[in-house]
């Protein structure tokens, strides 16, 4: 396919998804950084499930572990939720917001642009942070990867890095082949600019 990578891509079928979700932000205007993070949790965690695409290059440059929330399942995600106080990862379009240094160091605001599925993720306080327990020691240990209140959080190697290269207005897609959130998603029309 177009997209270039010294090792792993995302399934063509989520890229492509992610795609069409990309072009109608872009088309409305919401994108200012040329770039497009795939996380998808149909994949265990043991592996790597995280690609960040510079779209000017159709190129992937950066794969990496990335969490689910504790109550989205154990070693594979299964459950995903909106609401508060519910642990568990949201599905769907992301915008990314600034930074802030918080409790796991410097962490990612994050905006979810859809409507009943992710867009309580700021008063969820659902935001990317790098974690200790995002490591393949850990998944040694344990079996599986360490799991988050619902952030998608990623190793402490390099995250200050991978935070600001994300920063101010790129895009995040979190993918699980969900028939309710893909028939109720409106970003795979390409007929709507959202937002």
């Amino acid at each position: 396919s177009l997209l270039r990578s010294e090792a792993s891509k995302p399934d063509y079928e989520v890229f492509k998804k992610a795609l069409i979700g990309f072009f109608n932000l872009k088309a409305g205007n919401n994108i200012e950084k040329n770039i497009l993070t795939i996380i998808d949790f149909s994949i265990s965690s043991r592996l790597d499930r995280m690609w960040i695409i510079d779209m000017n290059k159709m190129e992937v440059v950066h794969i990496s572990l990335v969490a689910h929330g504790r109550n989205s399942g154990e070693e594979f995600a299964s459950s995903f939720s909106n609401s508060p106080s519910s642990y568990q990862s949201s599905l769907g379009f992301y915008l990314t917001g600034g930074t802030y240094i918080g409790q796991h160091g410097l962490s990612l605001c994050l905006d979810g642009v859809e409507p009943g599925i992710n867009d309580k993720a700021r008063e969820r306080a659902i935001v990317m942070h790098g974690a200790d327990y995002i490591s393949r020691d850990f998944i040694r240990q344990y079996g599986r990867l360490g799991r988050s209140y619902g952030c998608p959080s990623i190793p402490m190697e390099n995250h200050e890095k991978i935070i600001n290269m994300l920063s101010g207005r790129s895009c995040i897609y979190i993918n699980f082949p969900d028939d309710k959130y893909q028939s109720s998603s409106r970003m795979f029309t390409m007929e709507t600019a959202l937002v």
